[in-house]
C-alpha cells in the first residue's frame, strides 16, 4: 500500500471550491516564548490537519517568526501568502505590549490582499485586511471579505471592562465607513467572560452600521460554567512553567464573529453548524482540565492533536466555514504525482520512495525540517525506489519538497 497525500494544485480552471475554512489562533507570544522546546513542530501537526484557507493570529512577536510560519505553511500548501507585518504602536499610555501583533495568512489560490489598515485604539491596534474572492467573474461581480483580527485587555475588573468597550467603540467608529452590507468577519482574543460585558452588547448591537452575530450561538455566562463547554478555548494546561495560563479548561476568550448579512448573503455567508472549538470535544469532563487529559477525549480530536495543541499554546483555535455560490478560478495546470511514500510515513532508520514518473530521474528531492531547515538532499535513482538514511534526523515532522514540479510535500514523521 502506498501512502500519498492529497493534492491542491489539481484544481481546474472551471472547478468551483464552495467552501472556504477560517481558523483564528492565539500563538501564546511566538516565538520568544520558549518554555516548550521546538514550539513549531506542534504548529505544523495543527495546520496539516486542518488546513485553513484563512488563518488568522495574535501575540505574533517579530516578523522573522511571521515568516517562519509562513514557510512552514509553505511546505504543506505552497499557496499560503501573508499580509504585510505591522507593529501595534498603540498602547504605550497604558503598557508596553508592542510585541504582541497580528497577522492574517491566506491561500492565494483563493483570495487576493486587497489592501489592509490598521485600526488604532486606546490599547492595541485592528489590524483589518480587505480580500477580493478569486472567482471567475471577479471583474464584474467582485466578492470582497473585510477580515478583522484583533486582542483586547485582557483581566477581569471595571477598569478592563472599560478599555474593552473604548477599544470596540473605536472599531465601530471605523467600521461606519464601510457599506452596511460588507461582509466583516471579526476574529480575535476577545478575553470576555460573559456575553453581557458592554463590550460584547456594543459588537451584537443591531443601532451599528455592521452588527455581528455570534455563529456559534451560544451567548452567556461563559466563565466557569460547563454549559458552555464546547465553546471554551482557554486553558489548555493545569501544569505550569509552560508559558501562558495555567488554569485548567474554563474559558471561552477567542472567537469568530460575522457581520449579520452573512447568516444568508449567497455570494459568501456563513456556514450552518460550521463553528468550531478545534481540539474541544465537548467532553463536560475537560472542565478544568489539560486538553491532552484523558478527560477531554472525544471522536472530533485524537490525542495527537490536543497534545500538539497544549504543547504550542494555552488558547485553542476557533474555526468556521464559509461558502460561496461563486466559481473560482484557480488557475489551469494539472498536477501529478511524481513520488510517493511506500509503506507508512512513521520512520526508524530508512525511507523508501516510490517514483512514479521517469522524468524525475536524477533530479534532487530537498528535505526540510518543520522549522522549514534544509536538512538533506538526496537523488531520484533511475529504479521503481529510491531508499533515504533517516537514521541521523531527529525525531519529528519533515518534508519532502521536488523540485521543477507542482506536486506538495510529501510528509513524513521520524520516531527512533
Amino acid at each position: 500500500m502506498f501512502l500519498t497525500f492529497a493534492l491542491l494544485l489539481g484544481l481546474q480552471l472551471s472547478h468551483s471550491q464552495e467552501n472556504f475554512k477560517l481558523m483564528f489562533y492565539n500563538l501564546l507570544n511566538f516565538p520568544s516564548e520558549n518554555a516548550v522546546p521546538n514550539r513549531l513542530q506542534y504548529l505544523e501537526v495543527i495546520m496539516d490537519d486542518y488546513r485553513p484557507d484563512l488563518f488568522m493570529v495574535c501575540e505574533l512577536n517579530t516578523e522573522d517568526g511571521a515568516n517562519t510560519i509562513l514557510n512552514s505553511l509553505q511546505l504543506i500548501n505552497s499557496n499560503y501568502e501573508r499580509a504585510v507585518f505591522q507593529t501595534n504602536s498603540s498602547d504605550d499610555a497604558i503598557g508596553d505590549y508592542n510585541d504582541l501583533q497580528q497577522l492574517l495568512y491566506f491561500d492565494s489560490s483563493k483570495f487576493s490582499l486587497e489592501s489592509q489598515d490598521i485600526v488604532s485604539s486606546i490599547y492595541r491596534d485592528f489590524n483589518h485586511y480587505q480580500l477580493l474572492l478569486n472567482s471567475t467573474t471577479q471583474n464584474s461581480n467582485p466578492v470582497i471579505l473585510d477580515v478583522i483580527v484583533c486582542h483586547l485587555k485582557a483581566s477581569s475588573g471595571d477598569t478592563n471592562e472599560q478599555y474593552r468597550l473604548d477599544m470596540i467603540e473605536d472599531l465601530e467608529t471605523y467600521l461606519d465607513t464601510f457599506p452596511s452590507d460588507s461582509n466583516v468577519v471579526l476574529s480575535g482574543d476577545f478575553n470576555m467572560y460573559n456575553g453581557n460585558e458592554p463590550s460584547f452588547q456594543e459588537l451584537i448591537s443591531t443601532s451599528n452600521n455592521i452588527t455581528f452575530v455570534d455563529p456559534a450561538n451560544s451567548i452567556g455566562y461563559w466563565h466557569n460554567n460547563t454549559n458552555y463547554i464546547d465553546v471554551m478555548t482557554q486553558s489548555t494546561r493545569t501544569q505550569g512553567n509552560l508559558g501562558g495560563s495555567s488554569g485548567g479548561f474554563d474559558d471561552r476568550f477567542d472567537f469568530i464573529l460575522t457581520s449579520q448579512n452573512m447568516l444568508t448573503n449567497p455570494q459568501l455567508s456563513f456556514v450552518e453548524d460550521s463553528y468550531q472549538v478545534y481540539g474541544n470535544n465537548g467532553n463536560i469532563q475537560c472542565y478544568n482540565s489539560s486538553i491532552n487529559s484523558s478527560n477531554c477525549s472525544g471522536s472530533d480530536y485524537s490525542f495527537d492533536i490536543r497534545n500538539a495543541l497544549y504543547n504550542f499554546s494555552d488558547h485553542l483555535p476557533v474555526t468556521i466555514e464559509l461558502h460561496t455560490n461563486q466559481s473560482l478560478s484557480t488557475g489551469s495546470f494539472t498536477s501529478t504525482t511524481s513520488l510517493a511514500i511506500k509503506g507508512s510515513n512513521v520512520v526508524d532508520g530508512q525511507l523508501q520512495f516510490r517514483n512514479t514518473n521517469m522524468e524525475i530521474v536524477g533530479q534532487p528531492t530537498t528535505v526540510y525540517n518543520s522549522l522549514g531547515q534544509q536538512v538533506k538532499t538526496i537523488m531520484i535513482n533511475n529504479t521503481l525506489y529510491t531508499n533515504m538514511d533517516t537514521s541521523q534526523l531527529a525525531n519529528g515532522l519533515y518534508y519532502c519538497v521536488l523540485p521543477y514540479t507542482n506536486q506538495q510535500p510529501l510528509k513524513f514523521i521520524v520516531a527512533h
